[in-house]
């Protein structure tokens, strides 16, 4: 199950990676095509670049949420429970002695 959700992480990174030289590809074609000026270029990606970057974070936050469904599904325990388990498997070791 993790593997999975891992390889799908993974290939959402490769099409954002494979998004953003797109994006270079198009600026250039519309620098060409529109006689853009190198600022109005840079801004163009500067702008598209602050949209991916936003459709990462919501990528992220959304596999985080995915993440933590299927952990729920399957039973498995947060790090912080599994310390409050453990904590208590320790007070009561030293209650029985």
């Amino acid at each position: 199950m993790i593997e999975m959700i891992e390889k799908s992480m993974l290939t959402a990174v490769g099409v954002m990676t494979l998004t953003q030289k797109k994006a270079e590809e198009m600026l250039q074609e519309l620098r060409e095509k529109f006689n853009l000026s190198e600022e109005e270029g840079k801004a163009f990606m500067q702008k598209l670049q602050e949209a991916i970057k936003q459709n990462q974070e919501k990528l992220q936050d959304q596999a985080r949420i995915e993440v933590q469904k299927a952990c729920d599904r399957m039973g498995v325990v947060t790090k912080d429970e599994f310390e409050k388990l453990k904590k208590k498997v320790n007070q009561l070791e030293k209650k029985l002695k």
